[in-house]
């Protein structure tokens, strides 16, 4: 490769296969030349009015359907090439469209008109057209509903319905508190029963936490990839969520530290076990590893354990109960209507944890309450534990067969996948291309912290349909997937 003249820094080089070079090619060289000094100048002269003109401008197509969902926006040197602007200048605009979320960015591929946003409140809507639902991440196992029912038989009596609807006094938390601490412990975990706090759902039981560790304004981090949901409870606390850096065991404790160091975060929310999307679980050395930083750095750190019903490993709080807040709840490990949250605090935080739901209206009712002493009391919670866990094998089992050939991460205790997909697909036109085909799922920047960092992938969620759906469902992703974008892009 061979350098023929430098301009202002720029190299145009003969034999180069990127972009530029093939602008080259196809243009006299010295009219490019002049044209470079000239974009170069404009875009070192572009006032901030003419910066945002220019993301109107694009903002303008997309409403006006100019530019539709799944479109790919031009490489940024390529856009200020076009537009006669400094690539810093494009890089500008970029980053305001993909802040104000016209756009999504996927690494290595580009960036691409966005499609419609979500509901508020809610990654994506419960399907409600018949579709094979891999979106809810809701396990269910055809007879936990009979021994829900079996186990609850008695609340007809009066003076169970009583108690059951009366107020949640101190003495009722009590027994909560203590049917928690031996329902969750372990041969590796022996929770103090003096340490829970009672929410209404594991969301509360985050926000709280959140709440209770990071003021306003204050700085969390978080997996860069990691529970959707995070994002929403954060910008309603006014909490900043700061993504760090993952491999295949989970955060990265040198990222934690260097993140630290370029500004203080307050605390960490990290998901140990069965993490989701991705379905990693840290090892002893990342789990010490971690732990170990945290107490060096000052942190607390709130672990998500809401999927470790599913899994002998036991929290980080197991070996640092003074740092940890354990989150977990009963509607992923019995059913949705079992509304508890817990969050198992330090001894030092406990009475600011409780203050906290108090305050924010989190706290658990009494009938909810009720019903998961009742059936963590008489076994029934164990017993669809134990039924989800086989479930849960059969069911990925089902997916790896349906998929084989296509590469997914999963771990086969979990009830997610995710699903990497082949470089001629992008997550969201995936996603609406599979939902045409009968199939609700989410693409990757439901789950990524940093805008445009998305990677190529979607998350199948296994909990809800029967198996022959689950099956038809691999079956039909399987043949999405060996099917070129173009050719699957049809209205049914």
């Amino acid at each position: 490769m061979v350098c023929s003249e430098r301009v202002t820094g720029l190299y145009l080089c003969h034999g180069a296969s990127s972009g530029l070079a093939e602008k080259v090619a196809d243009r006299n060289v010295a009219q490019y030349i002049s044209r470079c000094k000239t974009n170069i100048a404009l875009g070192a002269k572009m006032t901030a009015t003419e910066y945002v003109g220019l993301v109107d401008e694009l903002a303008a197509a997309i409403a006006a359907g100019r530019l539709k969902p799944g479109d790919r926006l031009l490489p940024q040197r390529a856009f200020a090439y076009d537009k006669g602007i400094a690539a810093s200048t494009a890089g500008r605009v970029y980053a305001e469209l993909l802040r104000r979320g016209l756009v999504v960015g996927e690494v290595g591929r580009g960036t691409f008109v966005a499609g419609s946003p979500p509901p508020p409140g809610s990654i994506r809507a419960e399907p409600r057209d018949g579709r094979i639902d891999l979106e809810l991440n809701f396990p269910t196992v055809a007879t936990q509903f009979a021994l829900i029912a079996k186990s609850l038989s008695g609340l007809q009596r009066v003076d169970a319905m009583s108690m059951s609807m009366g107020p949640v006094t101190q003495r009722r938390l009590e027994s909560a508190r203590l049917a928690a601490a031996e329902f969750m412990k372990t041969a590796r975990w022996q929770p103090r029963a003096d340490g829970f706090v009672f929410t209404g759902c594991g969301r509360q039981s985050i926000a709280a936490a959140v709440s209770a560790l990071v003021p306003i304004g204050g700085r969390l981090g978080v997996e860069a990839i990691t529970y959707a949901t995070i994002k929403n409870l954060a910008a309603r606390l006014g909490v900043t969520v700061v993504p760090i850096s993952v491999d295949r065991e989970g955060i990265r404790p040198d990222a934690v530290a260097k993140t630290h160091r370029g500004g203080a975060l307050s605390a960490l929310y990290l998901q140990p076990v069965l993490h989701n999307p991705i379905g990693h679980s840290m090892s002893a050395a990342r789990r010490e590893e971690i732990t170990k930083l945290a107490a060096k750095l000052g942190l607390f750190i709130i672990e998500d354990m809401v999927y470790g019903f599913l899994s002998d490993d036991p929290p980080l709080a197991a070996s640092a109960a003074d740092r940890c807040i354990v989150v977990d709840s009963l509607s992923k490990c019995i059913a949705p209507g079992v509304a508890v949250g817990f969050l198992h605090v330090p001894a030092s935080l406990r009475d600011r944890v409780a203050t906290t739901v108090r305050a924010g209206a989190w706290s658990v009712s009494s009938l909810a309450l009720d019903l998961g002493i009742r059936l963590m009391g008489d076994g029934t919670a164990a017993e669809i534990m134990r039924l989800k866990r086989t479930d849960a094998r059969k069911r990925q089992a089902i997916v790896a067969k349906c998929l084989s050939g296509f590469e997914i991460l999963a771990d086969p205790r979990s009830y997610h996948v995710w699903l990497q997909l082949p470089q001629r697909w992008r997550s969201e036109a995936f996603a609406a291309a599979a939902a045409r085909h009968g199939i609700s799922l989410t693409p990757s920047n439901a789950f990524t912290i940093a805008p445009g960092h998305a990677p190529n992938a979607v998350r199948l969620a296994l909990g809800l349909p029967p198996h022959p759906q689950l099956r038809t469902a691999g079956d039909r992703l399987a043949q999405l997937l060996a099917t070129d974008p173009d050719e699957a892009d049809v209205t049914e």
